[in-house]
């Protein structure tokens, strides 16, 4: 149907119900017109906590949704409210019952989303930066690196994960790589790859690169540098942080392996599967731990949740941590639970002078997919602990010495 002049003053007036009446009140002022229009049925009811419209063949929200989640078309009608969305200027928060409100805002983070590139010997590869509203270039801050999924790109991460939203609330910079199908047919990072887990070689050196040049271009706070990432990218995590620790002051693993899990196809189809190849590292190359921060979804069946308990364990300051949920000396067990959302295991060990230098995070119920994260974004599970912000905060009680 083409947007007309009275479907577009419809639109105005749905903005304003938006805004003031919510979505439902919304909703049905695009009814009535296109009832009015003659749209035979008029609009199909929407369901205003679907995902948004993506381009044929992007992935779901979810790459491993639990068994009562299920994922269907997006309604016709979709594309209207999107429209709708964008003409209400991205400010409105709706709420949801059935999930946290995070899931459901639509404005973005006020700062510049850059685009870059780095290259070597070992290849190019393009980024992009976020650079919060309240960096002016006369003081240190921190920086995060970000590495996506499979079959995601650094835009369709950021949305997902919402880690703008956060480095903006706490004045940090993030730069999200991103991997090229020349490399990887479904934009996986190699971390399986014996040729692509070693320092200075191949994708590792690339990302050392980029991190580097944003220390060099930007003012950042060398003691302040952050790694962290998704599944694939969660295994080049634990691989930087194994080969850089020169560079970095503390690594967030979500749903990812631990460094050296796999060297071929085969065996990183076993290792996911929660199988302990030989080849594994069981400690740091550097003989030094560190700080880690590991989320994981207990019914997640692409990367056994065994993986979670592996990388944290080889990260760890002493190379062994306590399995999730005992109680030893110097680990410190929580539970809770998201409002209408997901339940939670958190294990926490400090160090002899009570500083937490390990966290894991145990999301129950959740399958292989960003905790808290946007449905804006894919591979989320917007019920689940914010990821983002909790990555945030325990880095943000690490530095580097």
């Amino acid at each position: 149907m083409r947007l007309n002049d009275t479907m577009f003053a419809t639109m105005r007036e749905a903005t304003q119900l938006l805004q003031s009446q919510g979505p439902m009140a919304a909703t049905a002022a695009i009814q009535r017109a296109l009832q009015g229009a003659g749209l035979s049925g008029g609009m199909p009811h929407f369901d205003w906590n679907a995902p948004p419209m993506r381009a044929p063949g992007t992935p779901l929200h979810d790459i491993n949704p639990a068994p009562e989640e299920k994922s269907g078309a997006v309604p016709q009608g979709a594309d209207i409210l999107s429209r709708l969305r964008n003409l209400a200027g991205g400010k409105w928060a709706g709420k949801s019952a059935a999930q946290p409100v995070e899931d459901v805002v639509f404005d973005r983070a006020p700062g510049q989303f850059l685009a870059g590139s780095c290259s070597n010997s070992a290849g190019t590869r393009s980024y992009k930066l976020y650079i919060p509203s309240g960096y002016t270039g006369q003081e240190e801050v921190p920086l995060i690196v970000m590495l996506h999924g499979c079959k995601q790109n650094p835009d369709d991460f950021a949305a997902g994960t919402r880690m703008n939203q956060v480095a903006e609330e706490n004045n940090c910079l993030v730069v999200y790589p991103g991997q090229v199908q020349g490399a990887n047919m479904s934009n996986c990072w190699n971390w399986f790859k014996a040729g692509e887990q070693q320092r200075d070689r191949g994708e590792p050196s690339i990302i050392a690169d980029i991190t580097r040049k944003i220390l060099a271009d930007y003012k950042v706070d060398g003691r302040r540098v952050y790694i962290a990432g998704l599944s694939a990218g969660g295994a080049m995590a634990a691989i930087m942080a194994d080969s850089y620790p020169e560079l970095y002051a503390a690594v967030g693993i979500h749903s990812g392996l631990p460094a050296g899990a796999a060297h071929d196809l085969p065996s990183a189809f076993a290792a996911m599967r929660g199988a302990s190849p030989g080849r594994r590292k069981s400690a740091p190359a550097s003989g030094k731990g560190m700080p880690v921060i590991v989320f994981h979804g207990d019914r997640d069946h692409t990367v056994n949740p065994s993986n979670g308990e592996q990388a944290l364990a080889q990260c760890a300051a002493d190379g062994t941590t306590a399995p999730v949920g005992t109680t030893e000396p110097g680990i410190k067990v929580e539970k809770g639970q998201v409002p209408n959302g997901r339940s939670f295991t958190r294990s926490i060990q400090v160090d002899d002078k009570g500083n937490p230098v390990a966290e894991h995070w145990v999301v129950h119920g959740a399958g292989h997919a960003w905790s808290g994260g946007s449905r804006q974004g894919s591979y989320t599970d917007p019920q689940g602990p914010n990821a983002a912000k909790e990555m945030v905060r325990f880095f943000t009680l690490q530095r580097r010495a």
